[in-house]
């Protein structure tokens, strides 16, 4: 009797270690979002120092077109052994205009992001495929010849 209850407490404990064990891991990537920090920033009050005072440096900024600063927040989700899932995903552009200040703060999440999928292992390439053996010896026969590469090889014109 004594035995079985001890069996059982032991079942019970290595269970819950288990379960422990598959529990998702939460981490925080990029910006950390302030909310109240984030929704400070006003068009037409702040400019590029107060934002900058406010929300710190960006995470990135625009290289092309109108001035904007870019905080990107993600939280991500995975289980031991699992590749990471995103469970949110935000983006505040804050636009600037030529004089410095604060055109407008836009929020973007999870429904903007693009997902790439890579196709296969390998890089297409223009030309013509060439085999293994190909590869190994293909300039054979070519050393020396004239205008295969210049002066010429060992024993080709020019030596």
């Amino acid at each position: 009797m004594r035995t079985t209850k001890i069996l059982g407490a032991t079942l019970l404990v290595a269970a819950g270690l288990t379960m422990g064990a598959c529990s998702s891991i939460r981490e925080s990537r990029g910006y950390v979002v302030d909310s109240i920090l984030l929704n400070s920033v006003q068009p037409g009050i702040d400019n590029q120092r107060s934002v900058e005072m406010t929300l710190g440096r960006p995470t990135f900024t625009s290289q092309f077109g109108d001035p904007t600063w870019y905080y990107v927040s993600s939280t991500t989700g995975r289980k031991p052994f699992v590749k990471p899932r995103v469970q949110a995903h935000q983006v505040l552009a804050v636009k600037f205009g030529p004089d410095g200040d604060v055109v407008s703060a836009e929020r973007s999440g999870l429904d903007q992001v693009v997902y790439l999928t890579p196709d296969g292992d390998e890089t297409p390439t223009l030309g013509r495929e060439r085999g293994f053996l190909e590869d190994l010896f293909g300039n054979i026969g070519t050393v020396g010849q004239p205008g295969l590469g210049g002066q010429g090889g060992a024993g080709g014109p020019g030596t």
